[in-house]
């Protein structure tokens, strides 16, 4: 069995990949171009079937909550969440709809999850 100690040394990449129930919350944003334009505020998914819908994010211009399809998601690490939004239609994502995701069991602003620490 492995020392724990050997863990506690280890470099952590901050554009290795994680998973989606582990998007860190209020992390940045970044369009198509690599520029931030929100951050994270809910997580839209089914915890129990592992089925990841989206996100709700709070954009930066305006501060409309919006949701972000899981086929516009990129890439999500430490650091933050790459879609492939181009940058002129970041004004144009939906509005975030809680009803829509709450009387399904998923996702909803503020139902903080349980690994979402404030930094």
């Amino acid at each position: 069995m492995a020392d724990s100690s050997e863990d506690a040394g280890a470099v952590v990449d901050p554009d290795q990949q994680i998973a989606w129930i582990r998007t860190p919350y209020h992390a940045p944003v970044f369009d198509q171009s690599g520029l931030e334009f929100a951050t994270t505020e809910s997580l839209l998914g089914d915890e129990a079937s592992d089925i990841f819908h989206g996100l709700a994010v709070k954009i930066h211009e305006g501060g409309l909550v919006a949701e972000i399809a899981a086929t516009q998601i990129d890439k999500v690490t430490i650091t933050g969440v790459y879609t492939s939004i181009p940058t002129d239609q970041v004004q144009s994502l939906p509005p975030y709809q809680e009803e829509r995701w709450y009387h399904l069991g998923w996702g909803g602003l503020f139902r903080k999850r349980p690994e979402w620490e404030e930094r």
